[in-house]
């Protein structure tokens, strides 16, 4: 095994090859909130995705500009110039440069039937394409990464040209050469096996690998590239990615650093694994998977008699590593005994000091408990999980109280659409506000209601704007009386911020979700 350098370089490409799975689709805005997620979390480059291919990619890398994120990490994806272009005179190569991203990860075919079969050109001037490529790149921006499409079926179809395909890139000097399992069918010995060959040929140049998860190996894989002196690790967030989804971060990352004392990101930063993992999934509107390895909210979960036994008197009886080290939680299922430090540990996360002696959290465990079990999940809803705190423990005034509302939605024609109106009725202080409004939906109308009445009062209101909208069926089982979670993000001049509402009626659901996301600007301009 060559040399270790314990120091990873973390790539992840969740906002480009991970919406190329089929049940993944985010907004820009949630790109922009997840792309400032990696950065805070420790990923050193975060590709946003292929600007010359569709405008919301373009819209993202303008977007991002105006974000939080360290613009020195943001990469931007594409291919090598056309064949009968220039890298000059080729729009999607001038498109990458246009996007403002400092670095661009290129990829190039490396499998000589791609060359012939999908391009139609001779495997020499396929060389030329990526050597000219990343030569042309090189003067532009900070970063040039080589993806090698399809390089291990490639090497085993040809291996003399596909080790000609790295020569190109490395002429060019381009900053790392990504060795990529595009079909995802290499088995890990095959793997071993032919990066050992690589390294014959490519000595210390940096190596990187992209794996596919179409054998199940992805996650093996890219551990074992490591094992075996590559340094540069692309994967995603929860593993997806198209068909079967791309090599998993939240596994790599714990399993190089927990395992293999690998310098992948600080220890307090590893702590935010599960909630990180839990964003992405409430932002795509994606089910959480509980069995995910450790992220899954089953991952540290025991009810097994036998285990519960051993656990209650050693953890380490059942358990690869602590939970915490990766912001998960042991779970008794039978008698959950470690809710206090987990509630102590989240509001530690939107901070708030919480004492474990407070006479009020027993009451404010008890709530939270059964608020989960009615499906409130406070990932992407940090707001209300804030306001939940506060309420509890007596650190928040009101600003209003609800009397009541009602909604109209009414089809007046088959050829009309429907007419949205809502009525409100609030105490503030010691004045009575009753409005009504119109919308373009029943929702839409009671925010325009609560506004109405509440802004003549709180004018900063104004400055606030509902960005994303999403509802999640609980109860599959149940039809059109399922139980509906509604999460809303919210955002004004300085911030942003979720809330979460959970009811069997979806405007209940949406008004909870409101009124939080409200009082949450109220609160952090009065108090914050």
């Amino acid at each position: 095994m060559p040399h270790e350098d314990k120091t990873l370089v973390l790539y992840d490409t969740l906002l480009r090859d991970g919406t190329q799975s089929e049940d993944v689709n985010f907004t820009v805005q949630d790109k922009v909130r997840i792309a400032e997620e990696l950065d805070d979390f420790g990923i050193d480059f975060i590709e946003g995705g292929w600007p010359g291919s569709n405008p919301r990619d373009i819209e993202f890398f303008n977007e991002v500009k105006k974000s939080k994120v360290n613009p020195a990490k943001i990469c931007a994806f594409g291919s090598t110039r056309r064949a009968k272009k220039s890298c000059e005179n080729d729009e999607s190569i001038q498109a990458l440069l246009q996007s403002g991203a400092a670095n661009i990860t290129i990829f190039g075919k490396t499998w000589d039937l791609h060359v012939t079969e999908a391009l139609k050109i001779s495997l020499e001037n396929n060389l030329e394409l990526i050597n000219d490529t990343i030569a042309y790149l090189k003067k532009k921006v900070s970063n040039v990464f080589y993806d090698a499409e399809h390089f291990f079926d490639g090497y085993k179809a040809n291996p003399e040209y596909a080790l000609k395909t790295l020569k190109a890139a490395m002429d060019a000097k381009a900053d790392c050469l990504v060795l990529c399992d595009t079909n995802g069918g290499t088995m890990p010995d095959e793997l071993v096996d032919i990066i050992k060959k690589v390294r014959e040929v490519t000595g210390d140049y940096p190596l990187g690998i992209h794996c596919h998860n179409d054998s199940e190996c992805a996650v093996a894989n890219s551990v074992l590239s490591v094992r075996n002196g590559i340094t540069h690790i692309q994967g995603t967030i929860n593993g997806y990615g198209e068909r079967c989804g791309n090599a998993n971060l939240c596994s790599i990352i714990p399993n190089l650093q927990l395992k293999y004392g690998y310098d992948c990101v600080e220890d307090e930063k590893l702590k935010k694994l599960w909630s990180l993992s839990r964003l992405v999934n409430e932002l795509g509107n994606l089910k959480h998977n509980i069995h995910q390895p450790y992220v899954g909210r089953a991952a540290f979960a025991h009810k097994g008699g036998v285990h519960v036994s051993a656990i209650l008197k050693n953890a380490r009886t059942y358990e690869h590593i602590k939970p915490e080290l990766v912001g998960n939680t042991q779970r008794v299922l039978v008698s959950d005994l470690s809710g206090k430090s987990n509630l102590m540990y989240k509001a530690k996360d939107f901070g708030l000091e919480l004492d474990s002696n407070d006479p009020n959290m027993n009451s404010l465990l008890e709530k939270l408990k059964e608020l989960e079990n009615k499906g409130f999940q406070y990932e992407g809803a940090e707001a209300s999980f804030e306001l939940l705190v506060r309420k509890a423990i007596g650190n928040f005034t009101k600003f209003f109280d609800l009397l009541s509302f009602r909604v109209i939605d009414e089809k007046r024609s088959a050829i009309e659409p429907p007419f949205a109106e809502a009525t409100v009725m609030l105490r503030v202080g010691g004045d009575i506000e009753h409005t009504a409004a119109i919308g373009n939906g029943p929702v839409n109308a009671l925010d325009n209601s609560l506004r109405k009445a509440l802004e003549k009062f709180y004018p900063s209101l104004k400055t606030m704007d509902l960005v994303d909208y999403k509802v999640r069926i609980l109860t599959g089982k149940d039809g059109t009386k399922a139980i509906t979670r509604v999460l809303i993000e919210s955002k004004d001049e300085t911030d942003a911020w979720g809330t979460v509402g959970v009811a069997q009626n979806i405007i209940d659901a949406s008004y909870q979700a409101m009124v939080d996301s409200i009082e949450y600007k109220l609160f952090k301009d009065t108090y914050k």
